[in-house]
């Protein structure tokens, strides 16, 4: 099964640290962060689950659940959430799926043999409440995630669905938008009653903001 944007994820039942869980259940109606990891007690994953639980309050400001996976047992990832804790200065919470027969991530094409056989590679999944797949990243097992990006990414997926518009290459919170090329100058008129900005006929910039 291949996954892609704007399908509904596939749903599981699984254990994880706080609890036997039916992921859409869980998740609600949230977001989510689903996250995995090569394994326990790894360098990298270690800062990663660290920078999340350090993020928490970030997360919960825009509706976002975080969970994590990793290839290992709960009992594996309990003793590993001590060490998180102690080496990141931080306190944990989120949920961390047990996998160790490889079972979901195998569902969500997670294991890449070209890395690993065995191990998962750092996949990203932002799925939004009605359950479909609103962004993916995919990671070597090296390379750790930038935590800033995919608070962006959740940023400019809410906004744009709040405000039914585009966001430009490195847009933040705040800056100007642009009107999709399906409204009409006509329409845009309407809907962004303050005025926006003719660049040319397809590239149209508004201050969300400003309305």
């Amino acid at each position: 099964m291949t996954l892609l944007l704007g399908d509904t994820v596939p749903d599981f039942k699984a254990d994880t640290t706080t609890g036997p869980i039916s992921f859409h259940e869980w998740i609600g109606e949230d977001w989510a962060f689903f996250f995995s990891h090569p394994a326990d007690f790894t360098p990298v994953c270690t800062t990663e689950m660290g920078r999340t639980a350090q993020l928490a309050d970030q997360f919960a400001a825009r509706r976002v659940k975080p969970i994590g996976l990793s290839t290992d047992s709960v009992e594996e990832h309990l003793r590993w959430i001590e060490d998180v804790n102690d080496t990141q200065n931080t306190t944990l919470r989120f949920p961390i799926v047990a996998d160790p027969d490889f079972e979901i991530a195998k569902l969500y094409e997670m294991i890449h043999p070209g890395e690993s056989r065995t191990a998962a590679v750092r996949s990203v999944f932002i799925i939004d409440p009605d359950k479909k797949l609103r962004l993916s990243m995919t990671y070597p097992m090296s390379v750790g995630r930038n935590f800033d990006e995919i608070l962006r990414a959740i940023d400019a997926l809410q906004t744009g669905d709040a405000k039914g518009v585009a966001l430009p290459a490195d847009w933040r919170p705040g800056e100007r938008a642009i009107i999709p090329p399906s409204v009409t100058n006509a329409d845009a008129n309407v809907k962004f009653p303050q005025g926006f900005e003719e660049i040319r006929p397809y590239l149209r910039t508004v201050d969300i903001d400003a309305a």
